[in-house]
């Protein structure tokens, strides 16, 4: 497989890429491509015309994000892993105007399902900034990444200073207390995974509802997930202290509502 680097559609030069080198004002969105296509493509298009807006005030038109996706998928049966981020040329430290247009820059890479699992989480308090964007630059997530698996876990689950679970590293949680699924009450990212598995499980009839999960509210779930660009649902086998049940029949069942949703040509 032929792997992209591509700055709006085209194949981009160490020109393009130097002054990215060390940028962090920018958004981005993942996906998988199977046979070509894309699950979700709406939300991922509304992700990043909705944080374009909120961070350039201006924003690229779906048509065009779209054609970048396209030149870098290399065939209509590809099977790859792909970024799409959008930042503006001005740069850093600059407060440039709707008038400066932003640029995309696409990469490639292999297809992924994430790991295995089950996964333990270590529990550490950490509120990103501008949670509910998707943006660059996050020392953090693999800093705290780095000290769960320090201390013998997988992986690190976020916690606010109000004491709610949100999120993990690059995760998004979901549980389930034997009766429906249970999203995070907390500041997060609503992925766009876990976009479509919320509306695939509404389709399909599932109990779901947001609600504060605390640690101590942890020992009384029934199973709990993450879940990402690569996979709707791995399972979580300890948050914390705390030990929980693989529950894979909760797996399956994100695993079904994702399916369910159609790939769709960019």
């Amino acid at each position: 497989m032929t792997l992209v680097a591509q700055r709006n559609g085209s194949t981009a030069t160490a020109a393009d890429l130097a002054p990215l080198a060390f940028a962090g004002f920018a958004h981005f969105t993942a996906m998988q491509v199977r046979d070509g296509k894309v699950r979700g493509l709406d939300l991922h298009l509304d992700r990043l015309r909705r944080a374009s807006m909120e961070m350039f005030g201006v924003a690229l038109t779906d048509a065009q994000v779209r054609a970048c996706l396209r030149a870098a998928i290399p065939a209509l049966s590809a099977d790859l892993s792909l970024t799409a981020m959008v930042y503006s040329p001005a740069g850093e430290f600059v407060v440039a105007g709707p008038e400066v247009t932003p640029e995309v820059l696409v990469r490639t890479g292999e297809p992924s399902s994430g790991p295995r699992g089950p996964l333990r989480l270590a529990v550490f308090e950490h509120e990103r900034v501008l949670a509910h964007i998707k943006h660059v630059g996050e020392v953090a997530k693999t800093y705290w990444l780095r000290q769960a698996v320090a201390q013998g876990f997988d992986d690190a689950a976020f916690m606010d200073r109000a004491g709610r679970l949100g999120e993990a590293s690059i995760w998004n949680l979901a549980f389930w207390d034997g009766e429906g699924v249970i999203w995070p009450e907390a500041d997060v990212l609503q992925g766009t995974t876990m976009s479509i598995v919320q509306r695939q499980l509404a389709a399909m009839g599932v109990p779901q509802r947001s609600a504060i999960v605390t640690r101590d509210d942890v020992a009384a779930m029934s199973g709990a997930v993450v879940m990402n660009s690569w996979t709707p649902g791995i399972a979580v086998t300890q948050i914390g202290s705390v030990a929980l049940p693989d529950a894979p029949a909760f797996v399956g069942q994100l695993h079904e509502a994702y399916a369910r949703e159609p790939l769709v040509s960019p």
